[in-house]
């Protein structure tokens, strides 16, 4: 297949499934919190993770109730892959990926091994599962203040796009295969919680996370052309003086002291890949989107309630430019959030909001929803029935 023709296909593809869009999106969902109806799949599991074992075990009890889930989805990655370079991106994956875990920082890089042994999945491809978010998904964050000063901070969190599309079951293969390993940890040290995320079994970094009665945080990918491919191949060929994301985030969640201690090392930290870093903190007031690119923190988007903004919401667009017309959950989202008004803001409309076609799509793969005051956090895994937009 030539150049030419392959484009032909992918704008083919991106037209229908904008179509599909089109034709699926709806108006503001309401009633869906306690989550139940075919949009709910089930609640997500609690694990204790043990900050005070050595980093290679503590992940292990997590693993081996895992175990079959990880195999099924590194093998449902493997298959993708299988496609790619007529089967060279494999061998890269088994050879090359190995050989960078000891340049990873610490304890990740003792975790990533110390998961893989318990597995029994190899070690390259740990590692490759565990740098994925790096480089492609669609996401949903919101933050927001009642009119009580109370902080609120939600997230979708998609994943799967282009990788494997079931005709028959209408779903994206990656996206079914994470559902099952989605977990909430609680990492406590000295037998206090530090903090809790939503995660996957076998990802050592977080992306979704709060700091009991004093900050939350989520990620979302930016796409740009200096994207999580450079900083990733940079690593590999040996210039490593930016951070991995998802790397950063935890150690955010697990060292800093304060929302504007954590301000300060999300807006200053050199990255492998541009980011939006979405933060809230436990007075009002205390809520933002930080635009990142590798390099530079090029905005940071705060709630202000002299302005009348009493709430925050990014997807994968810098807030100052429209969204990409194929994929505008922003617009929907937003329309949501003023239907609801801040005066009736809670958790619960928030999941109406997460609820709501396309910002729930054939991608979501779970639902978090924060209250930094009480320390809740609450998962639920997510199904789109169809019809669904895809993305």
């Amino acid at each position: 297949m030539n150049l030419i023709n392959a484009r032909c296909i992918l704008l083919a593809f991106v037209s229908l499934f904008s179509l599909f869009a089109c034709l699926h999106s709806e108006d503001c969902r309401t009633g869906m919190y306690p989550p139940k109806g075919p949009t709910f799949q089930r609640n997500v599991t609690w694990y204790t993770l043990n900050l005070d074992l050595p980093p290679n075990q503590r992940w292990t009890h997590v693993i081996k109730e895992k175990k079959a889930e990880l195999a099924a989805m590194i093998q449902a990655i493997k298959d993708l892959a299988n496609g790619f370079f007529h089967g060279k991106l494999l061998y890269l994956v088994d050879k090359e990926l190995p050989l960078i875990v000891d340049t990873l920082p610490y304890p990740f890089n003792e975790e990533i091994k110390g998961i893989a042994s318990v597995s029994e999945v190899p070690l390259g491809e740990i590692v490759l599962f565990n740098i994925f978010y790096e480089v492609f998904t669609v996401c949903t964050s919101v933050v927001t203040e009642d009119v009580n000063g109370n902080i609120y901070h939600a997230r979708n969190l998609d994943f799967g796009l282009f990788m494997g599309w079931d005709r028959k079951k209408q779903t994206w293969t990656l996206t079914e295969k994470l559902k099952p390993l989605v977990v909430n940890v609680d990492l406590k040290r000295n037998n206090r919680t530090v903090f809790k995320s939503t995660s996957f079994a076998g990802y050592v970094g977080m992306l979704t996370g709060i700091k009991p009665r004093e900050f939350t945080l989520t990620m979302n990918e930016r796409f740009n052309i200096d994207g999580g491919y450079v900083g990733i191949l940079e690593w590999i060929l040996g210039q490593r003086d930016g951070m991995w994301m998802s790397f950063l985030t935890r150690k955010v969640l697990e060292n800093a002291t304060s929302y504007e201690d954590a301000i300060n090392q999300l807006a200053l930290t050199k990255l492998l890949a541009p980011a939006y870093f979405i933060l809230g903190g436990n007075q009002t007031g205390q809520g933002c989107v930080i635009t990142r690119s590798r390099i530079d923190t090029l905005n940071v988007w705060e709630i202000n309630m002299k302005l009348g903004r009493w709430y925050v919401l990014e997807t994968n667009y810098d807030h100052w430019e429209k969204p990409f017309f194929l994929d505008d959950r922003r617009t929907p989202a937003m329309k949501c959030m003023k239907k609801i008004t801040q005066a009736n803001i809670t958790l619960p409309t928030i999941y109406d909001v997460l609820s709501t076609k396309p910002v729930l799509n054939k991608l979501t793969t779970y639902t978090a929803l924060m209250e930094v005051s009480t320390g809740r956090l609450e998962s639920y895994i997510r199904d789109c029935p169809s019809p669904c937009t895809p993305w």
